[in-house]
């Protein structure tokens, strides 16, 4: 997530190194934006795909935003990647299909999908068809890592002793607290309270105001407020307590109902999701694998590799051929 800037500078040094002897070769034309294995993206299928991104309204304020250059790298870098997910696919015999995109982008963004596309076009410049890619990448990763054996955390078993390992720390506190008069009503209240939980909200509403809550809340321990969180937290189940704080004009009754867990059902899109994102771990390694099997090359007019990414170069080879056009154009006027 980070940029770091010296890192950057150093690859663009390698990559021009490397990429010298290349331009006596045949992967190097200059109407070609990037060679991915045996496939191009052409210059003019990276225009195109510039040029129909900016119909939607919410990708091109972001490219007005980010500049053409870095608008042009983005669009780039997902024509890439898409290439070789697509040899991935091939070279690994998977398929996803169209159907399995759309249930994941529902089960993502359930009934907001239309709100999501448009927060992604503006807040990342991608479009719904990269939005789309993107999901059939990670699918394909989860699916790699399925093949694998790579992906045994989404098994029954495994998420049950996941929950197992987390539970403990979900927590919440079932309370409520009011304010009463004086503490003869606050010993009265506190003993009704004790035994007969189910009363509370009943006896909240006698003594309403801004230091009574009207029913009980549950919460994490550390959302507890902070006047009441000690006592509430050291109370047991069924149990509370009263004390006179001065800023509330009375003595406030706290009470703990019951210390609360969610289930395994109520957590289990959650342990999914955390499973699913180490499936995606090792299906990403299985797609590198296959990357760095590609003879990947970049017209460095548009920015240099690192870690299979594409990003901001320094010039690079493109300069040194500007620089070699001059020099010859300048030999013949002589």
């Amino acid at each position: 997530m980070l940029t770091r800037r010296a890192p950057r500078a150093r690859a663009a040094v390698l990559v021009v190194a490397a990429a010298l002897p290349i331009l006596a070769g045949c992967r190097s034309a200059p109407d070609v934006a990037a060679y991915v294995g045996d496939e191009q993206v052409t210059v003019t299928e990276l225009e195109d795909a510039v040029r129909d991104r900016l119909t939607d309204d919410g990708v091109a304020g972001y490219a007005e935003q980010s500049g053409d250059a870095e608008f042009t790298r983005l669009v780039l870098d997902g024509l890439i990647q898409r290439e070789v997910y697509s040899a991935a696919a091939e070279r690994l015999d998977v398929r996803i299909d169209d159907d399995d995109v759309t249930r994941r982008i529902e089960q993502l963004f359930e009934e907001q999908v239309d709100a999501a596309y448009q927060q992604l076009a503006e807040q990342q410049g991608l479009g719904r068809a990269d939005v789309r890619e993107l999901v059939r990448q990670q699918l394909l990763r989860r699916e790699l890592a399925a093949r694998e054996g790579e992906a045994d955390a989404l098994e029954e078993s495994a998420l049950r002793e996941r929950y197992d390992e987390v539970r403990p720390t979900l927590a919440q506190l079932e309370f409520g607290y009011l304010t009463v008069p004086d503490q003869g009503v606050a010993d009265s209240v506190l003993r009704d309270l004790t035994a007969a939980p189910a009363r509370y909200a009943e006896l909240a509403a006698q003594f309403p105001g801004p230091f009574t809550l009207p029913e009980l809340d549950r919460r994490a321990p550390d959302e507890v407020p902070p006047p009441l969180a000690d006592q509430l937290q050291a109370a047991a189940p069924g149990t509370g307590f009263t004390a006179a704080i001065e800023e509330t004009g009375g003595v406030v009754v706290g009470f703990v109902a019951e210390t609360v867990f969610p289930s395994f059902e109520d957590l289990r899109p959650q342990l999914e999701e955390e499973a699913a994102g180490q499936a995606d771990a090792a299906g990403d390694e299985l797609v590198a694998e296959v990357r760095d099997d590609l003879d990947l090359r970049v017209n460095p007019r548009y920015g240099v590799l690192e870690k299979g990414r594409l990003v901001e170069g320094e010039g690079g080879v493109v300069a040194l051929l500007e620089d070699a056009a001059e020099a010859t154009e300048g030999g013949a006027a002589d």
